[in-house]
């Protein structure tokens, strides 16, 4: 017994002496996607307000940092422009603590309450974004959200939406549209529907009893 408690003490302090030498990342999916004109960059440094803030990336790939001036973010990670900017920082500061999160800027429109642009994390799911955009109206259809992007369109299963799988695991970016179709009979469609029926039924019911 004594020695399979050690055994698990030791495999706890190795675990956590290695989790303390990897320092500050995002999640392994975010860290390594690759960065696109439109993303906008969450900058934190501990303890240096001045030097953190949203940055959005221009046409060109680029964004504007307070000291460093413009850096070049064309084809690279999150993990690699975190890197950039941490060296950066280390002439001026001993070990700066730097976090970097991507954000993407995607249109929300179709059946929902406040269609509009928004700034998203990647993290989020299908159903958080729509949530952002007030969620969907009585006539919108959760069931069917699409994603449009220039060129082409693909929509969500239910299982996709409902299931928890997040914007970066779907493959979404910057630029994209996420829409709420309508539904194939809305609320007053069906309203009017049940009322054309009870209309018949009691036509019918009159013509029965003359």
């Amino acid at each position: 017994m004594r020695i399979t408690a050690l055994v698990l003490l030791l495999a706890v302090l190795a675990s956590t002496t290695s989790a303390q030498e990897q320092g500050p990342i995002v999640t392994a999916s975010v860290s390594a996607y690759t960065l696109r004109p439109g993303d906008v960059l969450n900058i934190e440094v501990w303890g240096q307000e001045e030097f953190s803030g949203r940055f959005q990336i221009d046409e060109t790939g680029r964004i504007h940092y307070p000291v460093l001036g413009e850096l070049n973010t064309t084809d690279l990670t999150v993990a690699q422009v975190r890197d950039s900017i941490r060296s950066g920082l280390e002439n001026l500061f001993n070990a700066p603590f730097v976090t970097v999160t991507p954000l993407f800027r995607v249109a929300v429109l179709g059946e929902v309450r406040a269609p509009g642009l928004y700034t998203v994390d990647p993290t989020l799911t299908a159903i958080d974004v729509v949530a952002l955009a007030g969620g969907p109206n009585q006539d919108g259809n959760t069931n069917k959200i699409r994603f449009l992007r220039t060129g082409g369109q693909s929509e969500l299963s239910v299982e996709e939406a409902m299931g928890g799988l997040t914007l970066a695991e779907i493959g979404i970016r910057s630029g994209d549209q996420v829409f709420v179709p309508r539904k194939a009979i809305t609320m007053q469609e069906w309203f009017l529907l049940v009322a054309l029926g009870q209309l018949a039924l009691t036509i019918a019911i009159f013509i029965n009893t003359m």
